[in-house]
């Protein structure tokens, strides 16, 4: 063999395969569109590089060396490797699994984030899901850049646009609810809501949960030069329907949240007398995510998770 240095490139061991297996310089010319000169070429580089001559002229055409016959199926192994990597990647979620993280408010609809863990759970078994809470310290924008977030889900009334995609999931009608049986509620039709009474009943409003944002409701009456009674502020969203419950309490917010709840609980809901914007939900992923399959997959489960949302 040559003193010289072993440097294989993939086209010189694809043609090394097909001078093999073909065991003709032209046939090997026609099959990669390439002149013959340039295979004749090519197979000198593999004689100097093997120090063997690999083909030799047989009764019938050429016939390969004994050590080119051994270089034959390590060439297919490689090329068949080179092949998988280079090769569009897929994703089998009933066979494969994944760690796939979700970062969310709690203030989400009560049902939405079971059903995306549930059909995790029935299309890809063996993957895990890790739910994250958004707090006023999260950073979510670097998590997802990092890649320790796949997807946030929330609203925003002008949603970030660092490096990220956004897809809208739903829009939400914004209500008002209280204690079915205090005092306001038993005198007042779901309808009958006057402004001077929204801006005079005590309210409870989450506290806010994504840095620099104030949610909707608080942004939009800022813009109008206007302000509610909040009495109480809670970072526990999703205990708020029982503190509804055991005072004279109201809350805005988006109607989907509080559907659930209006029929385990003695909830009243009331139309608002003011023309808030639709709370707005989407999922917002990065760049880095965009074309990986298995994300893929998560966001049109979560898009599905959403469209069932709304038929019911």
């Amino acid at each position: 063999m040559s003193d010289l240095p072993v440097h294989l490139d993939i086209h010189l061991i694809r043609v090394l395969y097909l001078l093999l297996c073909e065991k003709s310089v032209s046939r090997v010319a026609l099959k990669l569109n390439l002149p013959q000169s340039s295979i004749s070429t090519s197979l000198r580089k593999l004689r100097d590089l093997t120090g063997d001559p690999l083909l030799v002229r047989g009764r019938h055409g050429m016939v390969p060396t004994l050590h080119g016959e051994s270089l034959l199926k390590p060439a297919k192994r490689i090329l068949d490797r080179t092949d998988c990597l280079f090769a569009q990647l897929s994703f089998m979620p009933e066979y494969e699994g994944r760690i796939f993280h979700i970062a969310a408010p709690d203030y989400l609809d009560s049902q939405f984030l079971p059903s995306i863990v549930a059909g995790v759970r029935r299309e890809s078994p063996k993957s895990r899901v890790v739910i994250h809470g958004l707090g006023p310290k999260t950073d979510y924008i670097k998590l997802l850049s990092d890649g320790e977030l796949d997807l946030v889900i929330a609203n925003w009334d002008q949603p970030p646009q660092q490096h990220l995609h956004i897809f809208t999931l739903f829009e939400d009608q914004i209500a008002c609810v209280m204690r079915g049986d205090c005092a306001y509620a038993l005198r007042t039709g779901p309808n009958e809501m006057t402004v001077e009474d929204y801006f005079s009943l005590p309210h409870i409003a989450p506290s806010p949960m994504l840095p620099g944002y104030f949610g909707v409701i608080e942004s939009f009456l800022a813009s109008q030069n206007l302000r509610r009674n909040v009495v109480v502020e809670s970072a526990y969203f999703g205990l708020i329907p029982d503190m509804l419950t055991r005072t004279d309490l109201v809350l805005t917010t988006g109607r989907q949240f509080m559907r659930f709840y209006e029929k385990i609980l003695p909830l009243k809901s009331f139309t608002v007398p003011i023309k808030f914007p639709l709370m707005r939900f989407y999922q917002m992923w990065h760049e880095r995510m965009h074309h990986g399959p298995e994300h893929i997959w998560l966001r049109e489960l979560v898009s599905t998770a959403a469209k069932s949302l709304l038929a019911k």
